[in-house]
């Protein structure tokens, strides 16, 4: 699993106390505005308001959209007025309180300017802010039209996402919304906008959140999404579409779903990092028939190896999730002979107890798998340290090999623990391993907190496979794609590099003692094919990453903020020759799914 964690709780430092009418008295801030200055004005030309935290008096504008639940609740005001690089409309925050206002009001509002960071303190924050008015009065003088939406699509929203600042911060750099999609989204923050018949990107989410696309061309899948296929080109039309509070749930919504007509709201920026359209008014719903993928069944002279993360799997889980994990096995994936499973807890789950044992859960996830139609599968794994891999705290995730005795062996050796380091033995052109499965280099400092690889070999007619499966570190801590720091400091890939390396060093033993020897490197590596960390793996030809066989526009596996990218991967040395390689679709691209990854496949012809 991806994990850059940005579910942060609403934090709002300004949370009005009393209702707020016309004439409320407040405190005086510790500066203020000489003269009433105009919406475009407080916004300023940089992503930083010129009056932060200073009062204002007497801005003036029409209501444009009204928040009535929540603890943000407010009101955005808009002069019709455009600037090139200024917003022309506001957001006034009321708290707790529903603001006694309606949309097409003529206001004029007075309180203090606040650049809102929503995941920190200003100094600390790694977002961009929200320029809004807290400590608010107002005074309703008259009606007016409610000006119209700015429409962003492919005309509209630069393709560039957004200027380079060498990793620091571009909060006062003047803006340039005529080039960068950043600067474009800043410049009509707060203001009504719309998209027509917008592509969803990104399936509908357990907080009632989906993403579109502004920019129908962009990077296309050839099942509706939008890949992400570079880190200089981070497809700048990804739009996040969640309701305006108060207003009803978005439906459910696969991938390649639309949103008919248009959909309109306040362009406002999410707490979780990135700008969204806070919708009002939702397109209808029109399904794109997306159908969940089954690739074929390997055949007699073919080794079906798979790799498969099941989003930490336990006993505590509902017996629905192991059902349907089990069925995507046994048929979608058509019964590998093989599979490396990633996110699989302990035997009392997410309870930290000091349990480590996962009898239980494999036990009770292949005993499903038979259930379903598939093989009677054994398993291979090793109980890790309690509290050492990370992950969920007091799951103990490890991964595991399944495998299916009526078609390969198991070549058990035994010495594997926690902390042993499994090595590379046996002679010139017949390695072996000192104990199967093993981990490898679990003491080394790249493993912290982290998943140790686990090294297993297997007989399939009678011709040696090393298999090696993999979870990588996360991606927590790195900066993100949409926030103040431009481009974006990377931190976790340090450790990632460091993994990749030790699993490189193991691979190239191998291949010293036999240059044609069977290798598969397989997991959720949490990182890009186009990454440092995987392409520290195919060095010198020692590796092929299968995905880079396919089409560019297939090759995604989860789908992130819109973005459908590469985390997990099947590796082969040259031993294996041109694999048959599927990623099989069927959960990251739907609003219902049973683990956030899409497991994928490679058949084999060991040739040795």
């Amino acid at each position: 699993m991806m994990r850059n964690p940005r579910r942060i709780p609403i934090r709002r430092g300004f949370f009005v106390c009393a209702l707020l009418l016309a004439g409320t008295v407040t405190a005086a801030p510790s500066a203020v505005a000489s003269e009433a200055p105009s919406i475009q004005q407080i916004h300023g030309t940089t992503f930083r308001s010129p009056y932060d935290g200073q009062r204002v008096a007497n801005v003036r504008g029409v209501v444009t959209s009204v928040t009535t639940q929540g603890k943000a609740r407010g009101f955005t005001f808009a002069n019709p007025a455009r600037a090139a690089r200024s917003s022309s409309a506001l957001f006034v925050l009321t708290g707790a309180q529903t603001p006694r206002v309606r949309t097409g009001d003529v206001v004029s509002v007075s309180g203090t300017v606040t650049d809102y960071f929503a995941d920190a303190a200003p100094e600390r924050s790694l977002d961009l802010p929200l320029t809004e008015i807290t400590a608010a009065s107002w005074t309703v003088t008259g009606s007016a039209p409610v000006p119209p939406p700015v429409l962003l699509d492919q005309h509209t929203v630069p393709r560039a996402f957004t200027a380079s600042a060498g990793g620091r911060s571009i909060e006062y750099h003047q803006l340039r919304p005529d080039r960068y999609a950043l600067d474009f989204y800043k410049a009509h923050e707060s203001e009504l906008v719309a998209v027509r018949d917008a592509r969803v990107v990104g399936p509908t989410n357990s907080h009632g959140e989906l993403w579109v696309t502004a920019r129908e061309r962009d990077n296309p899948t050839p099942r509706g999404g939008t890949r992400y296929g570079s880190y200089a080109r981070p497809n700048s039309g990804r739009l996040l579409v969640s309701p305006l509070p108060g207003t009803a749930p978005l439906p459910a919504a696969d991938i390649g779903d639309r949103l008919g007509g248009l959909t309109v709201g306040p362009l406002g920026y999410s707490q979780f990092g990135g700008y969204e359209l806070r919708a009002a008014r939702l397109g209808a719903l029109r399904h794109g028939g997306l159908a969940r993928e089954t690739t074929r069944a390997q055949g007699s002279d073919e080794l079906a190896v798979a790799t498969y993360n099941v989003e930490n799997l336990s006993p505590q889980d509902d017996p629905a999730k192991f059902d349907r994990l089990a069925e995507g096995i046994a048929g979608n994936l058509a019964g590998p002979d093989i599979v490396s499973l990633e996110e699989i807890q302990d035997d009392d789950g997410p309870t930290d107890d000091g349990v480590t044992s996962a009898g239980v859960t494999l036990d009770k996830f292949t005993e499903a798998i038979a259930a379903a139609g598939g093989p009677r599968y054994r398993w291979r794994q090793i109980d890790p340290a309690d509290g050492a891999d990370g992950g969920q705290p007091g799951g103990n995730i490890r991964n595991v090999f399944l495998y299916n005795p009526a078609r390969v062996s198991f070549v058990d050796r035994p010495g594997g623990s926690a902390t042993e380091p499994v090595r590379v033995l046996g002679k010139p052109g017949r390695p072996e391993l000192s104990a199967s499965p093993g981990r490898i280099a679990p003491r080394d400092s790249a493993w912290l907190d982290s998943r140790k690889p686990l090294a297993g070999e297997f007989l399939f007619r009678g011709r040696r496979v090393f298999v090696v499966g993999n979870h990588f570190n996360s991606k927590g801590g790195d900066q993100p794609l949409a926030g103040r720091y431009q481009p974006p400091q990377r931190s976790s890939e340090s450790q990632r590099l460091a993994q990749a390396g030790l699993v490189r060093g193991f691979v190239g033993e191998l291949e010293a003692k036999d240059p044609l020897a069977n290798i598969v490197v397989l997991g959720d590596l949490n990182d890009y094919q186009f990454s440092p960390a995987v392409r520290t793996l195919t060095t010198g030809g020692a590796l092929t990453d299968l995905v880079d066989t396919l089409p560019p526009a297939q090759r995604y596996s989860y789908v992130y903020q819109g973005n459908s990218q590469v985390l997990d991967h099947i590796l082969t040395s040259p031993g294996l020759g041109r694999p048959d390689y599927d990623i099989v679709h069927l959960n990251a691209e739907f609003a219902d799914q049973v683990s956030d990854h899409d497991p994928q496949v490679a058949r084999l012809r060991p040739r040795r």
